[in-house]
């Protein structure tokens, strides 16, 4: 039968307070196979490395782990529902078994994380047992953060095309544009015009030095459908440290409904992000602000022809340029760029082949695939 060890509580006098918690100064250490069971608060100030077993975490009350030193155990559990504070970080080299409680890390302290030596595992994480705060990984090529907040599990899985050496994720239930635990912001209007919406509702925290993919998913709580009504324009983005912007980071896939889901980015290097959320792409609507034009046909290479980016967006669109006594000028059905002064259809045109008049005209552009209508002005000069 396997020996166990319930320690309940030692009182210690900390200057002229006590407060029920275990003091491990060195002479503390689980054998094989042996248990011990914390119900009390842990003050490691010595070397608690070379455990085997099992070191569980049970009671009623919340439990913290403090102390100079990290503990490393074996095999550890939970079930404690009001969880486990971790002021200092715990490691652990074989199993974690997840069943009542969080694991809490705090995230103004980042270096303080629930740490998974190489080959480490775990079991039962749920939205009522996981981590809430930093976990962090060693010598592993995949592995899914059993990360989340209080009320639910988030979490991410980082398939990285070789190994980690050291890899570390969070998730934060907060905006990004204005977070009230992480030590920056990011301005959300910092982004590619090809990019919508940016979620002001949640986002991870991943570091990484090997380019990986990751897969998130969202749920009622990520509010996407504020975002985007088509699940397919959902993608992953990230706030790029070197360019100080939102950058789209890629979707492989994206699978599920405004309400549940999940996708797979394309391959980056998570330290080249500060953080990582949801977006959407633009919509055609949204891309398109169709600007006045400059038009001069004089062979220099510049503004020869009306050039309208936008148009590539639609497979069915149609140009009409009007001058400015109405008449029609020019037209082309899916324009390709034609128009340099010259008019192209059947009207009162005078000495055609010379080109039409410098002045004012006026443009209307249907992208009828898009349901999409759009007017304005462009200045003709020869």
């Amino acid at each position: 039968m396997k020996h166990a060890i319930y320690i309940f509580a030692l009182l210690l006098s900390l200057g002229i307070q006590a407060q029920t918690a275990l003091y491990n100064s060195g002479n503390i250490r689980i054998h094989n196979e042996g248990q011990i069971g914390f119900h009390t608060n842990l003050i490691n100030n010595a070397s608690f490395d070379q455990n085997l077993g099992l070191a569980g975490f049970y009671g009623s009350g919340m439990i913290s782990v403090s102390g100079a030193f990290m503990p490393v155990f074996f095999d550890t559990e939970i079930a404690n529902d009001q969880g486990v504070m971790l002021n200092t970080g715990m490691s652990v080299s074989s199993n974690t078994n997840f069943i009542a409680g969080n694991f809490v890390t705090p995230r103004q302290q980042q270096d303080v994380y629930f740490n998974f030596l190489q080959d480490a595992f775990y079991v039962g994480e749920s939205n009522l047992s996981k981590v809430d705060g930093y976990v962090t990984i060693n010598n592993e090529q995949n592995f899914i953060f059993p990360v989340g907040d209080s009320e639910q599990l988030r979490s991410l899985t980082l398939n990285s095309t070789g190994t980690n050496s050291f890899a570390k994720c969070a998730y934060y239930r907060e905006s990004p544009t204005n977070p009230t635990t992480f030590p920056e912001s990011f301005d959300p209007t910092k982004k590619p015009r090809t990019m919508g919406d940016i979620s002001e509702v949640e986002f991870w925290h991943l570091e990484g030095s090997v380019s990986s993919s990751i897969q998130i998913s969202w749920n009622e709580r990520s509010n996407i459908a504020a975002l985007t009504e088509d699940v397919a324009k959902i993608i992953p983005v990230g706030w790029s440290i070197s360019g100080r912007s939102w950058v789209n980071l890629g979707a492989a896939s994206v699978v599920g409904d405004l309400s549940q889901g999940f996708l797979v980015s394309d391959n980056f290097v998570p330290d080249d992000y500060a953080v990582i959320t949801f977006a959407s792409e633009a919509t055609a609507k949204e891309l398109l602000t169709l600007d006045n034009y400059l038009v001069t046909p004089n062979g220099d290479g510049v503004n020869d022809a009306l050039y309208i980016e936008e148009l590539e967006l639609s497979n069915d669109d149609t140009i009409s340029i009007f001058n400015r006594q109405g008449q029609k000028v020019y037209e082309e059905d899916n324009y390709t760029n034609g128009f340099t002064g010259y008019s192209n259809v059947d009207n009162l045109v005078i000495n055609r082949g010379a080109g039409l008049p410098n002045g004012v005209y006026f443009y209307v552009i249907a992208m009828k695939d898009l349901k999409l209508n759009y007017q304005g002005f462009l200045y003709l000069e020869h």
